[in-house]
């Protein structure tokens, strides 16, 4: 099976892409996701990304490959990665929505 979050990285990086869009269903990702604590996610570094994975806090088949996308994008050398849903896509990319991975 080809995950589409880590070919979609793997392309980002190939042709040298600064930023890398990752669109889902909700706006951000969360630590807590569906809780009474749920805590969205505005920016985060690669370290805490990868803490967070470690910790269990994105769903397997679901936000965690995301987060390992964007992961991988900015390991390979894009400057940002940004996770957010098609209808903030553009509002994401100018800055104002959406979790934003970078180094």
């Amino acid at each position: 099976m080809v995950d589409k979050d880590l070919t979609g990285s793997l392309l980002a990086a190939a042709v040298g892409a600064e930023t890398f869009l990752i669109l889902t269903d909700v706006e951000k990702a969360a630590l807590f996701y569906g809780k009474e604590n749920q805590r969205d996610i505005d920016e985060m570094s690669v370290s805490e990304a990868e803490r967070y994975i470690k910790e269990g806090h994105f769903g397997k088949g679901s936000m965690e490959p995301k987060v390992l996308a964007a992961v991988r994008f900015v390991r390979a050398g894009g400057r940002t990665a940004i996770i957010t849903s098609l209808d903030k896509a553009v509002t994401a990319v100018e800055g104002g929505a959406g979790t934003r991975v970078i180094n």
